[in-house]
């Protein structure tokens, strides 16, 4: 019974309870839904609120861009009426013009109707006239106009020469304002350098038995001597006779002496040889020293340092085209002294050290790579020679020259290379040469003598006074020229003389 009594008054409890927890429950959560209830309405109402602003701003922003949109449509409808009126005016311009146009060529077609007309014309009053014409005369219209052109030809040919003659007078009087200039590049004509230089000496013996002793046992004297000169000893069928073969000239000399030395003492064995070689060294050593003195005193120039006088005299065996390079300097040095002198203005000084030195590279063109003018130049900058002389030595054989002094030494080396008997030069070419200038000269009409003077530097003509007038006589000496320079090879220059004189003879009886 208590146990029943305690169950019901549980369960009591337990159901008060949950009635309790249930309207305990319902009180709070109705009022947590009012508070909601309140906050949805709030926020309901801010969002309406917001809706008509955005509403609003929106109207706003349209209408901005509507009135944006119809001001640019304004200005593009402007823009376009303007342009409609430029084409519309452009059209009416074109139109005018094309009337204009259309006008122009009815007027041109008339005149040229018109001008076809008096064409024809013309044309018949040629006709007539050409008939008279030869009528009267006798002659054709082809005859005519050869006539004519002989006697334009002629009248042509005389006012030619007569302005080339009016021209020689004008450079003549302008001559004193041009002669250095005239001097230097006239005489510089066809300066060229040719080199043929003989590398091979013969040594007389004076028997044939020597030959064996040159050679010696087993070929050792010959081997020596090659050895210690550095040429080739060539034997061969010679009689009475070996050769010395070296592109070096100084070398080809020291074995020149030795060897003579050696057949003149007899005693041929290595060890002579090479005492001998030495001693033939050391006398061509001093002979090329004292040359190059000699040279320098000759050509009047001092102060030069000793290894390049030394050099100079090492030119005494170079030789160009037969020509001894030391006496050819010798020579241009003094060309060129004389030359300054005349010409005035110039380093005398200058011109014959650069005149003297001008070939000196040719004394080591056989050991150093380059021109002779380039050698030369570097070997005078090294002993301390003035930059004009070493510009002299380097632009002698150039088309340009930046000094009158490089011109100088130029020209005259052209006029030592081009005199007569500087060079080797058969009788028989010469003697052709001078025949081949008589015979241009004698070509020309009107020529009644002419003689090739001055070992062919000159030809002198004498016309015919009755065919040849003084204006003639101009046209006759450079139609002259010109032959000879298409036809004929020649040094230097060749001066062509016309001669014309007349001669009026009277008796008194």
């Amino acid at each position: 019974m208590d146990i029943l009594v305690i169950v019901l008054t549980a369960l009591l409890a337990v159901g008060l309870g949950g009635v309790t927890g249930f309207f305990g429950k319902s009180i709070v959560s109705g009022r947590n839904t009012g508070r909601a209830r309140d906050e949805a309405t709030r926020i309901l109402d801010e969002a309406e609120e917001q809706k008509k602003q955005i509403l609003v701003n929106a109207k706003e922003e349209a209408l901005a861009n509507r009135n944006a949109i119809e001001s640019d449509l304004r200005e593009r409808r402007s823009d376009l009426q303007r342009m409609e009126r430029r084409v519309a005016n452009r059209e009416e311009n074109a139109e005018r013009r094309l009337e204009d146009i259309d006008k122009t060529e009815k007027d041109l077609q008339i005149k040229e109707e018109e001008l076809e007309g008096k064409l024809s014309e013309v044309k018949e009053i040629k006709e007539k006239e050409e008939t008279v014409l030869e009528q009267i005369s006798g002659l054709s219209a082809n005859d005519a106009r050869g006539v004519v052109l002989d006697a334009a030809e002629k009248e042509m040919e005389y006012e030619i020469a007569r302005r080339y003659r009016d021209r020689d007078q004008q450079a003549k009087e302008d001559a004193d304002h041009k002669a250095r200039k005239i001097l230097t590049l006239s005489i510089n004509r066809l300066a060229s350098e040719v080199v043929s230089e003989n590398t091979v000496k013969f040594i007389p013996l004076p028997n044939d038995d020597m030959k064996g002793r040159l050679i010696g046992r087993e070929g050792r004297n010959i081997r020596a001597i090659e050895a210690a000169t550095g040429v080739d000893l060539i034997i061969d069928d010679t009689p009475e006779a070996v050769s010395v073969s070296c592109f070096d000239p100084i070398r080809r000399e020291v074995a020149r002496r030795a060897i003579s030395k050696l057949v003149t003492d007899g005693r041929i064995h290595p060890a002579r040889i090479e005492d001998v070689v030495e001693k033939a060294k050391e006398e061509l050593d001093e002979e090329i020293r004292s040359d190059g003195e000699q040279a320098v005193l000759d050509a009047g120039v001092m102060g030069l340092n000793p290894e390049l006088i030394k050099l100079l005299g090492r030119l005494k065996y170079r030789y160009s085209y037969g020509e001894n390079i030391l006496t050819h300097s010798v020579e241009v040095a003094h060309l060129s002294g004389m030359i300054a002198a005349e010409v005035g203005g110039v380093s005398i000084p200058v011109a014959k050290a650069g005149g003297l030195l001008h070939d000196i590279g040719k004394a080591l063109t056989h050991e150093v790579e380059g021109t002779h003018a380039e050698i030369g130049a570097d070997v005078a900058r090294r002993y301390g020679i003035t930059p004009e002389v070493e510009r002299a030595i380097m632009e002698h054989h150039d088309e340009e020259r930046g000094s009158m002094e490089a011109f100088i030494v130029a020209s005259a080396d052209a006029i030592s290379a081009a005199r007569p008997g500087s060079r080797k030069d058969t009788l028989e070419h010469y003697v052709q040469r001078l025949q081949a200038l008589e015979e241009v000269a004698q070509s020309f009409p009107g020529v009644e003598k002419c003689f090739a003077i001055q070992a062919g530097r000159e030809v002198r003509i004498m016309v015919k006074p009755d065919e040849i007038d003084d204006i003639s006589s101009s046209k006759l000496a450079r139609d002259i020229v010109k032959k000879i320079e298409d036809n004929l090879v020649y040094p230097g220059l060749v001066k062509v003389t016309v001669i014309r004189e007349t001669r009026s003879i009277e008796y008194a009886r």
